[in-house]
Order: structure tokens, then C-alpha cells, then sequence
């Protein structure tokens, strides 16, 4: 790998397009094809931060369709190492309504045909063939990422929930109503479209991975009226995105340096020969 160009990674979700005001462009290409968009590198706090904007920058790629290993395999080419995934969801409890910031501790998988692992065994282009590796997910998010995250948000004087289960949907239509309140009968907080397998992929690469989930809307089980509107999305994340980006920008200055990881997170492979060189 050249010198690593940024160590944090930021993923944006929905209406969330503008992270970095002095950037470098830079596209990248992986062995599982083109990320969403390319990649967009600037400094904050002292620390070289890579956003790529998960949908493409015109919000031209659903949630199904995302590529998300090439977006991840990128992030890591460059040198990231930590990464931040801000993200829509639905609450799915009265009490987690529009301007809730959640930072889930556990997923739900209800996806059915994303690709979900780096190593199926399946050759690539490039001749390489990853071996078949089954990674740990019991906790699937950073813990000291996590921490970070809850306490630049408190810094905002914005209080957080701190944890929580994210059930992630195919998308990209919304939940019925049965179906969401299917999800809450399980105890489950949030629903969203991409929490996985981004997450997942992450902890593949050996890369912390920390999701703060941004409530939009009450999923159509744990409200009244005709149910929730893409355009009703979009305008209650626009409304937060200041303050979501204070709280980014403070959490990027406070994540540990790269060479001072001790999480879970770093040791993901021990143990298991990938069978092909991570970028």
C-alpha cells in the first residue's frame, strides 16, 4: 500500500452529500468493481478524514444496490482504519421520535441479496481467491468507537441513546405496518436500509466500524396517518445535518490514532488465513 491518505472514514447516508468544505477528489478502483461515488479527502482536527457518500452523490443508488464491499475495500486503500457511518432511520418506539440520535449496540439482519462477505471462496479478477473465513459479529460495532460517538454528542449538548438494536430492511421501499410492528415486538429500536452489510464488511477488514443513527420519522407501526414519505425523510435529516456534523467533527477529533487501536475490532482475523492481501 502507498502512504495512507486518511485514517477515519465517514460514510454518509440520506441527504447527507457535503461532510468536508476543502476536499481532494480521488476515485478508486477494487477488485469488486467501483465504489458509490469517489472519494472525498480533507483534514479535520489535525486528522485526514476520506468521505464517501454512500448512495453516490446524487442519490442515484438504492439501498439494495449499493456496492458495498468496493465502498469499504476503497475506504481501507487509502489507509482507513476507523470509520463513522451516519445514517436515516425509523424509530420504532414512541419515545425514539423525528431529531432522536440513537448509537445502536446490536444489528438485525433482514436483508435478502446483498452480498455479505469478502471471503466466498469465489475468485476475482485479479486471479486472487479469498478463502472461506467466518468472522466473529456478536458485537458488531466498535466499542470505543461507540464511546467516542456518545460523548461528542453529549459535547452538543445533544443527549443520545446509548445503545440499542438496528433492524436493517432491503429497502427500498418502507416497512408495513404489521412489519414494523413486528419489528418493535422484538424489542428492537430503529429500522433502516443500510446498516448491513456495511457493517459486517467492516469487521471483515479488521476496521472499527461505528454506526449514529439519525431518527427521521416514526416507522409506520409506532405511528398514526398515511405512513411516511421519502421527501419527509429527507427534510427532518436536513434539519439535524448541522448539528449531526458538529458532533462528527468532534467525534473524527477524538477517535483514537490508528497505531493506538486495542478493540475487538483489530483482531477480527486472528486465526484465519484470508487466502488474499487486504489493500
Amino acid at each position: 500500500m502507498n502512504q495512507p491518505q486518511a485514517d477515519i472514514g465517514v460514510i454518509g447516508g440520506s441527504g447527507f452529500y457535503s461532510f468536508l468544505d476543502d476536499v481532494t477528489e480521488v476515485a478508486v478502483d477494487t477488485p469488486y468493481g467501483a465504489p458509490s461515488d469517489s472519494l472525498f479527502l480533507g483534514e479535520i482536527a489535525g486528522r485526514r478524514v476520506a468521505f464517501l457518500p454512500r448512495h453516490g452523490r446524487e442519490h442515484a443508488i438504492p439501498p439494495h444496490r449499493i456496492n458495498y464491499r468496493a465502498n469499504l475495500w476503497a475506504l481501507r486503500s487509502l489507509g482507513v482504519r476507523q470509520v463513522l457511518g451516519p445514517c436515516a432511520v425509523g424509530g420504532l418506539r414512541p419515545e425514539f421520535g423525528p431529531g432522536t440520535l440513537l448509537v445502536p449496540d446490536q444489528l438485525v439482519d433482514r436483508t435478502k441479496s446483498r452480498t455479505q462477505t469478502f471471503f466466498d471462496g469465489e475468485p476475482l479478477a485479479d486471479g486472487g481467491t479469498p478463502n472461506v473465513v467466518h468472522v466473529s459479529f456478536a458485537d458488531p460495532y466498535c466499542p470505543t468507537g461507540r464511546e467516542v460517538a456518545l460523548a461528542a454528542a453529549r459535547g452538543r449538548a445533544w443527549e443520545p441513546v446509548d445503545g440499542g438494536t438496528m433492524v436493517v430492511i432491503e429497502g427500498p421501499r418502507f416497512s408495513t405496518r404489521a412489519e414494523s410492528r413486528w419489528h418493535a415486538a422484538q424489542g428492537w429500536s430503529v429500522v433502516g436500509m443500510t446498516g448491513h452489510p456495511e457493517a459486517m464488511l467492516a469487521r471483515e477488514l479488521e476496521l472499527c466500524y461505528t454506526s449514529m443513527a439519525l431518527v427521521t420519522d416514526l416507522d409506520a407501526g409506532a405511528e398514526t396517518g398515511e405512513g411516511v414519505s421519502h421527501k419527509e425523510v429527507l427534510e427532518v435529516f436536513s434539519a439535524n445535518v448541522g448539528r449531526l456534523r458538529e458532533v462528527l467533527f468532534d467525534a473524527v477529533a477524538k477517535l483514537p490514532e490508528t497505531v493506538g487501536r486495542d478493540c475487538l475490532c483489530v483482531a477480527a482475523l486472528d486465526g484465519w488465513e484470508p487466502g488474499i492481501a487486504l489493500p
